[in-house]
Formats: C-alpha cells, sequence, structure tokens
C-alpha cells in the first residue's frame, strides 16, 4: 500500500514545475500503480514500477527512451519521459521505483470496444505502430520479460503451476486445467516460425489491447500507443492477435457471466481492415497465413497464464476477489470455443480483406 504522502514527495524528485500540486489516483491496470500530478496548466503521468515484474528497471526505461526517441524524432506523437532533477529515467523511494511521463491531453481509451469503426481505427493504430517502428534496430533492445510470448514456455510454467499447486486450487478447476493440456499440439505456432526463420522478427508491443490507445475525445481517431513496458522484438501476430483476443469479445475479460462472452466476427473483420490496411505492403506470406490463427493462438496464452496466476497464488495480476484470475481464464476459453468453431469464417474474412486490399 502507498501513503497518500508519499506521491508528491516522489513527484518532487521529477523535473516538473514547482508549487501545489493535485495528485489523483488513475487506474492501475494489472501491473504498475498510475497517478496524475497536476501542476498549474501542466498535468504529468507518475507511475511506481512493478519491480516484481519488472526487476531490470534500467533495461525497461532504457527501452522505453530508444523507442519514444526514434518515435519523437520522426514527428510521432507519444509519451515523452520525464527525467529527474538528477537526470535520471526513474528514482528509487521508500515506497517503491518510479517513474513520469508527460500527459497526453485531450484523449480517451476504451476498455471496451464501443463500435466497429473505433475497433477499426485501432487496428489501424497498431498497424502504424508496426510501420513507425519499421526502421528500428530491435537488436539495441532488452527483453524486459524474458519469454514473455513464447506459448510453449508459458505452458512449462503453467504445467508446474498445476504440478505444485501450492494454494490447493486445481481440484476446483479440473476443467479449465485439461482444457489447456488439450491444446498443447498448438502452443509452438508462431514461436517455431519465428525460431526457423518463416516469421520475421519485429519490433513489436506485445500487450497491444484496446485500452493502451488513446484517441482524441473528439474526433476518436489515434493519437498514441502508450504502455511501452514490454515493447520487445516479437511478431506482428502477437500484436494483432493480442487485439483481438482483447476486442473481438462482447464482453471484458473478467464478465462473470459467460452467457455474455462471444467472439464477435464482425469486430474481427473491422480490426482485421484496419491493421492489414497499414500493414499489407510489408506482411510475409507467412504471418498472412498464420494471421487467422493469431487471435486463438494469443488468447489460449492469456488464459492459460491467467489459470496459472490464479493455481500459484495471484502473484502476477491484479485481483479484486480471490477467484478473479479464475474467472479471467474462464472468458478466454470460451473465447477460444468459439474461434475454433468459426475457424474457417475467420480465415475466409482475412483472404477477403487481403483480395480486396491488395
Amino acid at each position: 500500500m502507498i501513503a497518500d504522502g508519499d506521491v508528491p514527495r516522489v513527484a518532487a524528485e521529477f523535473a516538473i514545475p514547482t508549487g501545489a500540486w493535485v495528485v489523483k489516483r488513475l487506474r492501475s491496470g494489472h501491473i504498475n500503480a498510475t497517478y496524475l500530478v497536476s501542476a498549474g496548466d501542466r498535468r504529468y503521468v507518475l507511475q511506481r514500477i512493478n519491480t516484481d515484474v519488472f526487476p531490470d528497471v534500467e533495461g525497461l526505461m532504457r527501452n522505453i527512451e530508444l523507442v519514444t526517441g526514434f518515435l519523437l524524432d520522426r514527428g510521432h506523437e507519444t509519451m515523452r519521459v520525464i527525467r529527474t532533477r538528477d537526470g535520471a529515467s526513474y528514482v528509487k523511494a521508500d515506497s517503491g521505483t518510479w517513474r513520469m511521463f508527460s500527459y497526453i491531453a485531450h484523449t480517451i481509451s476504451y476498455d471496451a470496444v464501443p463500435d466497429a469503426d473505433t475497433f477499426r481505427s485501432a487496428g489501424a493504430a497498431f498497424g502504424e505502430f508496426q510501420n513507425q517502428l519499421a526502421d528500428f534496430d530491435a537488436s539495441q533492445l532488452t527483453e524486459t520479460i524474458a519469454h514473455f510470448h513464447d506459448t510453449p514456455h508459458r505452458f512449462e510454467a503453467f504445467k508446474a503451476a498445476v504440478a505444485t499447486d501450492v494454494k490447493g486450487r486445481a481440484a476446483g478447476c479440473r476443467d479449465e486445467i485439461a482444457f489447456y493440456m488439450d491444446h498443447a499440439d498448438r502452443y509452438g505456432t508462431i514461436v517455431d516460425g519465428l525460431c526457423d526463420g518463416t516469421v520475421p522478427l519485429r519490433v513489436t508491443h506485445n500487450d497491444a489491447k484496446l485500452n493502451n490507445i488513446l484517441m482524441d475525445a473528439e474526433t476518436h481517431a489515434a493519437r498514441a500507443i502508450i504502455d511501452l513496458d514490454t515493447v520487445m522484438p516479437g511478431s506482428m501476430l502477437y500484436d494483432f492477435g493480442d487485439s483481438i483476443r482483447f476486442g473481438a469479445s462482447t464482453a471484458l475479460e473478467d464478465e462473470r457471466d459467460l452467457g455474455k462472452v462471444h467472439f464477435s466476427p464482425e469486430l474481427f473483420r473491422a480490426y482485421t481492415e484496419g491493421f492489414l490496411g497499414k500493414v499489407l505492403p510489408s506482411i510475409t506470406p507467412s504471418e498472412l497465413e498464420l494471421l487467422p490463427c493469431a487471435g486463438t493462438m494469443m488468447t489460449l496464452e492469456c488464459g492459460m497464464r491467467f489459470l496459472a496466476d490464479y493455481l500459484a497464488g495471484d502473484t502476477y495480476f491484479a485481483i479484486r476477489y480471490p477467484e478473479h484470475n479464475l474467472v479471467r481464464a474462464r472468458t478466454q476459453i470460451k473465447l477460444v470455443q468459439e474461434m475454433e468453431e468459426q475457424a474457417d469464417d475467420i480465415a475466409a474474412i482475412v483472404a477477403d480483406v487481403a483480395e480486396r486490399l491488395s
């Protein structure tokens, strides 16, 4: 828990105007605690970094500075790192390790997709993000979370969580465990392509959810991609698939009522139109071939991670109640089941969109 008085004291370490500040807690997401600091007419985002998730803070902040600097140099809107008064990119305090960014004003973000047009714009935003970083040397980047989208590695961690069952929870979710065990032959689909070179290595966001896009509050056009903690070398299939997992669902990922959770072909088509509209000139045949299954792969991986964290005692994802991660895992299972039922239709949508845009 962070004491109220800690946040202003930490904010004072950064090179922002002094004086009376207004501090407001923002939604914290799964990982970091986030605050809005208002200093006169200027606003900043102050975050306490979860060093359990990101122990290499130096490498993390170097990644972010490299990527945002590259984007800013080319005239693209993005977050700006606010340095400390001593010139560092972060500060260590008794309450944790903190960093600060400029606040991008007059923007909104969505936790759920409001309509197909907005999701199409989201697809175009992450497709354009790929394009903007196409010339960035990915070898400069640190792997902030090892094996982040390495699905076979995640499966090994899942099996270990099942085997140890430190909280004695496995007996209550045998069906969910069996679901992920039964899909073991699918988990190497993307990683194997990266290893043998058939899937090209690219700079990817690796957490391409709708709520990581800031959209203009009036025009609803995408302004900037945020939450760059997981920007690493990877596959564009990761970004596309995670967006589909999160955005082509009719409910939030922690919806308790599974009757409300469905895969939406309409939203899938909209996002595919936006994404392919930007990356089609550079996408490889192997990437295009795997695009229809990318959503299924990322939904399998994320649900498996939710369930593994539930079995391990909720050490990674923030929860609001004891079964929160189990609920999340169940929504992902429901989505995978519907994606698999509609696999032929999904492939037909990708083929149709690609043909029309060619």
